[in-house]
C-alpha cells in the first residue's frame, strides 16, 4: 500500500484486526504532534490506528525498495522464454523471516 492509499483508506475509515502483541514506543516530540494532528484531521482512526497504518505502510514500502539481486538458479521462464533467476538479495530473507515470526506471533494467540 502507498502512502495516497493510506489516506483514502482513512478517509473511508476501513481499519484491519490487529494482533494481541503490543510494542511500546516513545516518539520525538515533533512526530507525536504529526500523529495528534492526523487523529484530528481523521476523528475515526485513533492515534494507534495511525501509527499502526503509517508503520505498515512503511514497512511496505521499504520491503518494495529491496533491490533485486540476481541468483544462479532459474526459476521458471517467462512468456517469451527468457529465464526468470531467484532473487538472492533482502528481499526473500525479510519475507522467510517475516513468515517465522508471523507464525510465532499467531501461536502466541491461539494458546491459553
Amino acid at each position: 500500500m502507498k502512502f495516497k492509499e493510506l489516506v483514502k483508506q482513512w478517509e473511508a475509515n476501513a481499519s484491519t484486526p490487529n494482533t494481541e502483541h503490543e510494542m511500546r514506543i516513545r516518539l520525538p516530540v515533533y512526530d507525536a504532534a504529526k500523529i495528534a494532528a492526523l487523529a484530528e484531521m481523521f476523528p475515526g482512526r485513533t492515534q494507534e490506528q495511525i501509527i499502526t497504518d503509517l508503520l505498515a505502510t512503511a514497512l511496505d514500502e521499504l520491503s518494495a525498495s529491496f533491490a533485486y539481486r540476481k541468483g544462479e538458479k532459474v526459476l521458471e521462464h517467462d512468456d517469451k522464454g527468457d529465464p526468470i533467476y531467484e532473487d538472492i538479495g533482502l528481499t526473500p530473507r525479510f519475507h522467510e523471516l517475516t513468515d517465522k515470526f508471523a507464525r510465532e506471533l499467531l501461536e502466541q494467540r491461539e494458546q491459553p
